[in-house]
């Protein structure tokens, strides 16, 4: 399986520091959590249901006009290249490599560039994936220019598949609404934004069709009943939804600017990260990780991806690293 941020077990035992003593700042998952209800007993002793309400609150949520649960988009990555036969597949460079692995497996004739690339001739792809906002290089897209790149995609059958895992701070500009359209495909998770990664949860908004497919392929009850509960709740709390992107916009603002003070100026990001290429990176990752402070190393291209601190002791902690670190 491919390398993640997020793996803190191991690196207490390679650094031989207490889990509970380091600083993980190896994901974009927000450290502001949707804060979680208690989960009713009768919950946990049925069967999920489909007709619980969630669908609702999830197209309510993605103004989607169809959606389909899944067990986090990764879900969703790992079937969809199953679904259609050997095809040109197009996907964005650097980005989450599961994409590239998950069609390949597949035995799709898979090819890795820059969108711009990508972008420039549409007729070289059966399918093409993106991800927007990009992770780590936090490309963003213009919403038309993608409708029309996917317009010459499904005039002859092919795809667009757009993961949009980090789009939850700027929903404007999501594809979300047009994914009735047939050949659009977007990914969503609640795992980054409502701090809910260990439910594994996301939804896939397309056709009717495609999402009959899927679920054919993903089988029934891809969402325990208590995951189900919990989303429907945090889709549809919008006072919290309103304040929590108010509150990450700061925190990464304050982020960029503690790395910025120590040389390492964000390359991209988003909301819930940061990446910062650098040829030391390697180095740099360790020399934190030394301290207890746990990054997301890349390797191609040598870069650093820094999620978000929880507090000002978190964002002390970091400065004060840094400081050592980058003298």
């Amino acid at each position: 399986m491919l390398e993640h941020g997020g793996r803190l077990q191991r690196a207490a035992q390679e650094y031989g520091i207490a889990s509970a003593q380091w600083l993980d700042l190896s994901t974009g998952i927000s450290p502001f959590g949707w804060p979680v209800p208690d989960v009713p007993p009768p919950i946990w002793q049925r069967l999920p249901e489909d007709e619980d309400g969630l669908n609702d609150a999830a197209c309510a949520y993605y103004e989607a006009a169809h959606v389909l649960p899944v067990a986090g988009s990764q879900a969703a990555i790992q079937a969809l290249p199953w679904l259609r036969p050997t095809a040109r597949v197009g996907i964005i460079a650097p980005g989450y490599a599961e994409h590239a692995h998950a069609w390949r497996r597949a035995g799709h004739q898979v090819t890795c560039l820059p969108a711009d690339i990508l972008l420039a001739d549409v007729t070289a792809w059966d399918v093409l994936v993106l991800i927007h906002p990009n992770n780590p290089g936090g490309e963003r897209f213009d919403p038309q220019a993608l409708l029309r790149a996917h317009a010459e995609l499904a005039a002859r059958g092919g795809w667009l598949v757009i993961d949009e895992a980090f789009m939850d701070l700027t929903p404007a500009d999501s594809l979300c609404r047009y994914a009735l359209r047939e050949g659009l495909i977007v990914l969503r998770s609640a795992g980054k934004f409502f701090g809910l990664a260990g439910a594994r949860a996301g939804f896939v908004c397309a056709s009717p069709q495609r999402l009959g497919e899927l679920r054919e392929a993903l089988g029934p009850w891809a969402l325990s009943g208590p995951t189900r509960y919990v989303l429907q709740q945090a889709l549809a709390d919008r006072l919290w939804q309103a304040q929590a992107r108010a509150r990450l916009a700061h925190a990464g603002e304050r982020l960029a600017g503690v790395l910025s003070r120590h040389g390492l100026q964000p390359t991209a990001g988003c909301g819930l990260f940061h990446w910062c290429r650098r040829d030391d990176a390697a180095a740099i990752h360790r020399a934190l990780a030394m301290r207890g402070i746990l990054t997301r190393l890349f390797d191609t291209p040598p870069s650093l991806r820094f999620g978000l601190p929880a507090d000002d002791a978190a964002f002390d902690r970091l400065n004060a690293a840094l400081s050592e670190v980058m003298r």
